[in-house]
């Protein structure tokens, strides 16, 4: 993919909107969304119209909310503790949430991937997550997972947790470092050294796990470019094979721990961009694929290869390369996707225990898809995995004239064209170069939600 960092594009361009995990987005899911609905489109799924040779495999979310310190930029669903105990506890419930899926489907069923996000799901000991593993597999096959993933605190891991990952099957790890710089990690209440991130990454490679990814934040307070161009220069040698570099959200509405963040320690918006900038230079020159938004990948990565070959897919993890398959999700505030279906679990602890206690799925809230959301959210997938649309293919899938149905959205569209951002074909679109920096602009051309209600604020800047 080229790169055409154009300045002056991001900086007319800036505005919020969604990261599009899903379509439509998590702030659009309802509590009106009941238990009956999700046991009927796992009956739908998976019992009645589906036969066991004709089910895919299906992917899994496991959510481990628990971590022993709090970061401040962090806006997960998090439980701080350093009594383990409260692990075991959790992890009865979770069991228990996974047996009851298995009841309804009544078989086991064949895994593709397999992901533990949190929280900080490293810091189950080697016991707790040798137990967790052992009842996945007696309700699910694991045999020919494609990937089983972590989300890794180096600060509580060592090589022979990294060793363990490898027996239990794990094959890809992701490592939690967001910036090197003494005091900007002092401000964020993350103090975490080079050489503890290092040797986490070295086991991982001695190991042969088929792939590290490392997440780096920029926006963080008393961030310059001297500082940050020091840890990327870091992440450079240290060679995960891929790199995700968000953009700092500060939302202090809705993530209480930035509450202790002062917006005027943050990095104004020119050396933000002046830090991305950078970054992107940098990991291009040193062989990194820019895969789209924020992402990095090594060529010879699964991702960089799903990219050339126009297969990548988006899910709530991030860019993946597996289709988009069903996906169970397990434990407080995990959010997956059934049949037409997505649904989040109880988000607080009591709620969750309480509802589990009584043999019911935790469902707080969900979205049943409509027709329309079925086709729009095919469309917005195509464009942040694709980087194209093509309005033939889409109308002949869906049978619409695609020119009447999406009239006011093709208006939007000859705007960013005359952006630069993206280019017309015979048959549809392509986005440009310096467009893959703002896809974000382009998907919500399509997102009848937000142009309906118009309120942009709750998402994050797409710079």
């Amino acid at each position: 993919m080229a790169i055409n960092f154009d300045r002056a594009l991001i900086e007319k361009c800036q505005t919020n909107a969604p990261r599009y995990t899903s379509y439509p987005t998590a702030d659009r899911f309802s509590p009106k969304y009941t238990v009956n609905e999700q046991l009927q489109q796992i009956n739908q799924v998976f019992n009645q119209v589906a036969t066991p040779d004709k089910i895919e495999p299906i992917s899994l979310y496991i959510h481990i909310p628990f971590c022993n310190t709090l970061c401040l930029f962090c806006a997960c669903n998090k439980i701080i503790t350093n009594d383990r105990s409260k692990i075991d506890n959790y992890l009865d419930y979770l069991e228990r949430e996974i047996k009851l899926y298995h009841q309804l489907i009544g078989r086991k069923l064949e895994v593709v991937q397999l992901h533990f996000g949190g929280g900080s799901p490293s810091w189950m000991d080697k016991d707790q997550l040798t137990r967790v593993m052992d009842f996945i597999r007696q309700y699910f096959i694991l045999d020919n997972a494609h990937e089983i993933a972590m989300e890794i605190d180096p600060r509580h891991c060592d090589k022979s947790y990294i060793k363990h990952l490898k027996s239990e099957g794990f094959t890809r790890i992701s490592l939690g470092i967001q910036d090197f710089n003494p005091q900007v990690q002092k401000s964020v209440n993350r103090i975490q050294s080079f050489e503890q991130s290092n040797a986490i990454l070295a086991a991982a490679k001695e190991c042969d796990f088929k792939s590290t990814n490392v997440d780096l934040i920029y926006g963080l307070p008393f961030q310059s470019l001297a500082s940050f161009t020091q840890t990327i220069d870091s992440i450079i040698n240290m060679k995960p094979e891929r790199i995700a570099l968000f953009n700092y959200a500060h939302v202090p509405s809705t993530a209480m721990p930035q509450t202790r963040i002062s917006e005027s320690d943050l990095p104004v918006a020119q050396v933000k961009l002046d830090i991305l900038q950078m970054s992107v230079e940098r990991l291009t020159a040193a062989g990194y694929v820019f895969i789209g938004m924020d992402h990095f990948a090594l060529p010879d990565d699964d991702l960089a290869i799903a990219l050339t070959n126009n297969n990548m897919q988006r899910n709530f993890q991030g860019y993946s390369t597996f289709k988009d398959t069903h996906m169970l999700a397990f434990g407080v505030s995990a959010i997956g996707f059934i049949g037409n279906s997505y649904y989040q679990n109880s988000k607080d602890l009591t709620s969750y225990y309480m509802v589990v206690d009584n043999k019911q799925l935790p469902i707080l809230r969900g979205y049943i898809l409509s027709d329309d959301d079925v086709l729009r959210r095919d469309i917005i997938q195509n464009i942040m995995c694709q980087f194209a649309l093509d309005f033939e293919a889409i109308a002949g899938k869906y049978a619409i004239n695609f020119k009447q149905y999406f009239a006011d959205e093709l208006m939007a569209l000859d705007v960013l064209s005359q952006l630069e951002l993206i280019e017309f074909t015979a048959n549809g679109f392509v986005v440009t170069a310096k467009g893959h920096f703002l896809i974000r602009n382009v998907a919500v051309v399509f997102d009848k939600y937000l142009r309906l209600d118009k309120d942009k604020t709750r998402y994050s800047k797409v710079i």
